[in-house]
């Protein structure tokens, strides 16, 4: 029964982790970190390397799933699957529709996920203080990137498929996002994955897929050791990076927002005008609630801060529950 309620808690966390990897601006890493499975994650990820084969002549088929957590993460897995559907088309219906009460959620629940993890942080020195200056000017800038036009090269799509899961697993930096900047969301989760593998099983769609999980899967193994190695050797300092990687990811969250670039339905990247109707916003420039009310239209900012208030309350609740089911 014990085994039962780990593999929903771990999917549930997953699920969470995949929602939010849909979302331009929010980060699955943040998700893990705040419910208390980063670190066992990172170590999961880890235990696949060619030690694993020493182990399974050793210890058999038994041994290589303990070495790699096997129960956690194919309750993670499972959950962050689920997670990413239900993202790919109901985050997207609420975001087009409820865009500031949506954005103001997620807005509190990183201002609270930044304070979740700078509290872990039980000595800061200089090297703290720099780090976390360097991690928000660095995210703020990421933020503000000029997105890249992109290619549908299969090389390219590897590349993006590196950069993509390595963005994933750093709280504060989104996996998608980083896919927006390089010019490919569109071409990978809506062309490629959307409609070209769930809906119509395109096997070129699926080529491609497969080259980016090819990608993804570098990424992830590589990227891995080396976040586990940091936090082993200099646990603070990385700490600090992380929450400063958060603090400046908030302003691509920001709540009340007016689109300034755009991409077509051709994937052709165009500045947006007043009431122009595009594909896909690209780009966008914050506003003010008053700015946005004469610009926009009701800027709905009671609404706006509950939804912050519910997004920082998600946070400490699922501190709780991480902290009432470690994993170790």
């Amino acid at each position: 029964m014990n085994n039962q309620n780990n593999f929903v808690l771990d999917a549930l966390k997953g699920m969470g982790m995949g929602i939010a990897e849909v979302i331009p601006g929010v980060s699955g890493g943040t998700i893990a970190f705040i419910t208390g499975i980063y670190e066992t994650l990172l170590n999961s990820i880890k235990a696949f390397s060619p030690a694993l084969l020493g182990t399974f002549k050793q210890d058999g088929i038994g041994g290589v799933w303990r070495a790699i957590n096997g129960n956690f993460l194919v309750g993670l897995m499972t959950g962050m699957v689920l997670g990413f559907l239900v993202g790919l088309f109901a985050i997207s219906y609420l975001l087009e529709n409820y865009p500031v009460l949506i954005w103001a959620f997620f807005f509190g629940l990183i201002i609270a996920s930044a304070v979740y993890v700078g509290k872990q942080i039980k000595r800061w020195s200089v090297l703290e203080i720099v780090l976390l200056i360097v991690g928000a000017v660095f995210a703020y800038f990421v933020t503000i990137a000029t997105p890249a036009s992109g290619s549908e090269s299969l090389l390219y799509v590897f590349v993006c498929g590196v950069i993509a899961i390595s963005a994933l697993i750093l709280p504060g930096l989104s996996g998608s996002f980083m896919l927006l900047l390089l010019g490919m969301y569109q071409f990978i989760l809506h062309d490629t994955l959307k409609e070209g593998v769930l809906s119509n099983f395109d096997p070129q769609a699926i080529l491609t897929m497969g080259v980016f999980a090819l990608g993804c899967l570098l990424g992830l193994t590589t990227f891995a050791r080396v976040l586990s190695w940091t936090f082993k050797n200099y646990r603070y300092p990385t700490l600090a990076l992380l929450t400063g990687f958060m603090i400046g990811s908030l302003n691509k969250v920001w709540p009340w927002r007016i689109p300034t670039l755009g991409m077509t339905e051709e994937g052709k990247i165009i500045e947006v005008l007043p009431k122009m109707e595009i594909d896909k916003i690209i780009k966008e420039a914050n506003l003010l609630p008053g700015q946005f009310a004469e610009q926009v239209g009701n800027p709905y900012v009671v609404g706006a801060i509950l939804s912050m208030v519910f997004g920082f309350a998600i946070v400490f609740l699922l501190e709780k529950i991480g902290d009432k089911n470690p994993h170790h």
